[in-house]
């Protein structure tokens, strides 16, 4: 299989005492839009699975 794995965006605000996530998305873009918008306090974390051993 040739696909690559599909990175996730994750935007998390932190409200005491933890992180709480606000918007999970595969779209860049958007991710770093909603994070802009709430302000400070923000993170946008980038996920992208490992692709898994053997598969052809």
């Amino acid at each position: 299989m040739t696909d690559k794995p599909a990175t996730t965006y994750v935007v998390s605000v932190f409200e005491k005492p933890h992180w709480r996530t606000v918007l999970t998305t595969k779209n860049k873009q958007k991710a770093l839009d909603t994070a802009r918008e709430i302000g400070d306090k923000v993170r946008v974390e980038e996920i992208t699975p490992k692709p898994e051993k053997g598969q052809t």
